[in-house]
C-alpha cells in the first residue's frame, strides 16, 4: 500500500510544487488569517482510522496553505531571506527519501565525506584562511552557542565541562548584536550580567577602542574576559564590525574571536566584498547561513573553526555503543556540535553549488545589491523619506519623516508598516536604531526582479500619502 501511495502521490506532489513555484506571485506574501483560525478548522482528536491521502492533501491546500507566509515570494522584504532553489528542493526530496541519520561516518560515509568537501568549497569561495575547517550546523544560533561553549572551555582549560564555572567569564559584543548572543550567554553559563554590549559608531559598527576599554576594566575588576563576538551584517542594519581591529585586541588579550556573518557572509563570495573579511586570520570561529542568501533551503548553517581539536574536545563523547573500529581514520561530526543526530544537509548544498556554480551565485547576490542601491536612490530623491543607515549590502533602512517629533514619527512609521503589510502585496519588518522606529526592506529572494522592487516603492509612496492625511 505504501509503495502504491507514494507512486501515485509522489508525482502529484512534485507537480504541485512545480505549479506553486511558478504561481507564487498569486499568493499574498503575508498570511491573512487571524489568530486561532487554522486551529479552529482542525479536529481536537486524532483520527482513529487512517484517512485517504486525497483528503489529507485537500486539507493541506484548503486549511494549511492560507496560513502560510510565503518566504520565497518575490515581494518578501521582511527580516532576512530564507531562500531556496529548484536544485536545493530536489536534493531535499532525495534526503527525505534516504532518511539517513548522519551522526557518525559509519552511519553514512558519503554524508560525512561530502560535508568535508562542500565545506572546503565554501571556505575557498568566501576566502577564509587556509586551515579553517568547516561543519554544517542547523542555524547560526546553534553555531554561536557552540562557539561560546568552546570559548568557555578554552578559557577554563577545559575544566568547566567537568567542574562547572568557578569564576565569572565575560563575553563582548556590539550593542547591535543578534539576540542569540544573549541566549547563548544564558545557556552556556556566562550569565546575562557578564555580556558586555559595546557602543557603536555612526554606521552602527562596534567601536574597537570601547571594546578594549571594557576588557581592561573587567580585568581590573578581577573578571576573566573570554570571548568577543564580532558581527558582519547586523540584523537591524547590516553594519560591518571592523574585524581587523577587533582581531588585534583579541590576540593581545588571548580572547576567542567568533564572527557572526549569518546573512552577510554570502556576500564575501564577491571579490568586491572581500574587504569585509580583512583580519580573518585572527578569527577563531566563523558562521554564515547558506540558507539565507545562497539558495539552500532551511536549515543549513556553515560553521568554521581555526582549531578543530578545541571544538572536538569540548563536545566529544565516547559511549561504547557509538564506537567503531574506524574512528581514528574519519571525522565523526557528532563531536563537532551539540546534536548527536544529524541530517544530510551537505547534499542540498552540493546540488546548489554544482547547479549554479560560483559565477551564478555571484550574479544573483550582485543583482540583489544593485536593487538595494536603486531603492536607496529612490528614498534619497523623495522629500518625505530618509535613509536611517548606510546601505552596504541588500538591506535598506528608511522611514517616513514629515518633520514631526520623534515619538510621533515612531507612531507614524508603525502605522505605515501595518498599512503596507495588510495589503498582502509586500511584507516588510521594522527595527529600532538609536530609539527611532525604522522600516527595513531586505532584498534577497531568488525570484525578486527590479519591477518587483519598483512596485514595492510605488505602494510605499501611496500608503505613506494615506497615513500622512
Amino acid at each position: 500500500m505504501d509503495k502504491e501511495l507514494f507512486k501515485e502521490y509522489g508525482y502529484k506532489f512534485v507537480d504541485w510544487v512545480a505549479d506553486y513555484m511558478a504561481e507564487l506571485e498569486k499568493f499574498p506574501v503575508l498570511s491573512q488569517v487571524n489568530p486561532g483560525e487554522i486551529r479552529n478548522k482542525l479536529p481536537l482528536e486524532p483520527p482513529g482510522q487512517g484517512e485517504p491521502m486525497e483528503r489529507v492533501f485537500h486539507d493541506f491546500k484548503k486549511i494549511i496553505l492560507p496560513g502560510i507566509s510565503h518566504w520565497q515570494h518575490p515581494s518578501w522584504y521582511a527580516y532576512f531571506p530564507a531562500t531556496n532553489s529548484p536544485p536545493s528542493i530536489l536534493a531535499e526530496l532525495l534526503t527525505a527519501a534516504l532518511g539517513a541519520q548522519c551522526m557518525i561516518w559509519q552511519t553514512s560515509p558519503a554524508a560525512a565525506e561530502l560535508e568535508e568537501v562542500v565545506m572546503e568549497w565554501l571556505r575557498q569561495m568566501l576566502g577564509l584562511p587556509e586551515g579553517m575547517t568547516g561543519v554544517i550546523q542547523d542555524t547560526a544560533s546553534t553555531a554561536t552557542l557552540v562557539a561560546l561553549l568552546t570559548a568557555r572551555e578554552k578559557a577554563t582549560d577545559f575544566k568547566a565541562n567537568q567542574e562547572g564555572l568557578k569564576k565569572a567569564l565575560v563575553i563582548y559584543a556590539s550593542e547591535e548584536t543578534h539576540s542569540s548572543i544573549e541566549k547563548g550567554a544564558k545557556i552556556a553559563g556566562y550569565g546575562r550580567e557578564n555580556l558586555r554590549y559595546i557602543p557603536t559608531d555612526e554606521s552602527f559598527a562596534m567601536i574597537p577602542s570601547e571594546l578594549e576599554e571594557a576588557v581592561e576594566r573587567d580585568k581590573k575588576d578581577g573578571l576573566q574576559p573570554a570571548c568577543v563576538v564580532a558581527t558582519l551584517g547586523t540584523t537591524s542594519s547590516t553594519a560591518i564590525d571592523p574585524l581587523a581591529a577587533i582581531g588585534k585586541i583579541c590576540r593581545r588579550h588571548s580572547l576567542w574571536l567568533h564572527v557572526d556573518a549569518a546573512f552577510a557572509g554570502t556576500a564575501a563570495i564577491l571579490p568586491e566584498k572581500k574587504s569585509m573579511l580583512e583580519g580573518a586570520e585572527d578569527v577563531d570561529s566563523f558562521v554564515f547561513n547558506p540558507h539565507k542568501w545562497m539558495l539552500t533551503n532551511f536549515d543549513c548553517s556553515a560553521y568554521f573553526v581555526k582549531d578543530p581539536d578545541v571544538l572536538i574536545r569540548t563536545f566529544e563523547i565516547h559511549p561504547e555503543y557509538l564506537k567503531t573500529g574506524l574512528d581514528a581514520q574519519v571525522k565523526n561530526f557528532r563531536d563537532w556540535g551539540i546534536q548527536l543526530g544529524r541530517r544530510f544537509r551537505a547534499l542540498k548544498l552540493w546540488f546548489v553549488i554544482r547547479s549554479y556554480g560560483v559565477e551564478g551565485l555571484q550574479k544573483i547576490v550582485r543583482e540583489h545589491i544593485r536593487l538595494a542601491q536603486k531603492f536607496k536612490e529612490w528614498v534619497e530623491e523623495h522629500g518625505d523619506f530618509e535613509l536611517m543607515a548606510p546601505v552596504s549590502l541588500s538591506l535598506v533602512c528608511f522611514r517616513l519623516n514629515d518633520g514631526r517629533d520623534e515619538e510621533a514619527l515612531n507612531d507614524l512609521n508603525g502605522r505605515l508598516l501595518n498599512s503596507l503589510n495588510q495589503t498582502g502585496k509586500i511584507f516588510l519588518t521594522h527595527t529600532s536604531l538609536r530609539g527611532k522606529y525604522v522600516l527595513r526592506l531586505s532584498i534577497g529572494s531568488r525570484t525578486t526582479e527590479e519591477h518587483h522592487v519598483k512596485e514595492a516603492w510605488e505602494l510605499i509612496k501611496t500608503k505613506a500619502a494615506e497615513v500622512l492625511k
